[in-house]
């Protein structure tokens, strides 16, 4: 495990989630927000394969996540200049060619596990993408009022409602990742899970559990309820906190499956 990884695994995936969100977001929000969120998402990417030189798990997913990243520059470079009819195609085919990445990471990590645990890999993997992309993405949104007041709130309400599923189906991978950790460990197998959240090194679990999951489950429903009543500005403000307190905790994640292979 290097802290290479770690930032590959996390930059890759903040990106991917990024392209992916903009797929659901309404083309009221203007051109300069697609532009700004592909411009970020592309820049996460080209950060994330600096990474991916010292990065094991980035062997069999760099050409599938250069070839999203190269799309994701191209999509970037034509928003509101030429292409416009074929725009939505070169976002689509970025997203799927990230996707790609995402599951090539998740069989190079569980290429040694039983096929359960690969599957509950890239169940990880494709969530904490969903996740990410969910809470940065409403995030900006939401401060986009400022620049487009007269943007209906229903768009901030759409994204709102996507990030909270992606939360409760987050919760439920990281639940049966733990369960089916702690279930099938076998004498001989080395350290338990179980033996680890109960240790000193538990800490960075619960951590995970308070600040990635606890957080964001409570920040996005207070999102919601706010948005509902149409304060664009207050749900603006917690969506921040909401995406800081998601960021740690999928740092957190990152870090305790290479530590330990259990994709939590």
């Amino acid at each position: 495990m290097s802290l290479s990884s770690v930032l590959f695994l996390f930059l890759a995936h903040l990106g991917i989630g990024i392209a992916f969100t903009l797929v659901f977001v309404s083309r009221e929000a203007g051109v300069k927000f697609f532009r700004f969120n592909a411009g970020l998402s592309a820049i996460l990417l080209v950060i994330a394969l600096a990474f991916a030189f010292n990065a094991q798990e980035a062997q069999s997913a760099s050409i599938a996540l250069v070839v999203s990243t190269s799309l994701m520059v191209f999509y970037w470079a034509t928003v509101g200049r030429i292409l416009t009819r074929i725009r939505p195609a070169i976002l689509g085919s970025a997203v799927l060619f990230g996707l790609i990445a995402i599951v090539l990471q998740g069989l190079s990590l569980g290429v040694t596990q039983s096929w359960p645990k690969m599957v509950l890999t890239i169940a990880s993997f494709l969530t904490s993408a969903a996740l990410l992309g969910g809470a940065c993405t409403a995030m900006i949104l939401g401060h986009w009022y400022l620049i487009l007041p007269s943007m209906q709130v229903a768009h901030l309400q759409s994204i709102v409602k996507l990030h909270i599923a992606s939360m409760v189906v987050r919760v439920v991978v990281v639940a049966a990742a733990v369960f089916f950790a702690i279930a099938t460990w076998q004498p001989g197998l080395g350290p338990s899970f179980r033996h680890y959240i109960t240790s000193i090194d538990g800490i960075f679990f619960w951590q995970r559990v308070l600040f990635g999951l606890a957080g964001p489950a409570v920040l996005s429903y207070l999102t919601w309820e706010t948005a509902k009543i149409q304060s664009t500005q207050s749900a603006t403000g917690i969506l921040y906190v909401d995406f800081f307190t998601v960021v740690v905790g999928e740092v957190l994640a990152k870090y305790i499956l290479l530590a330990t292979r259990v994709p939590v």
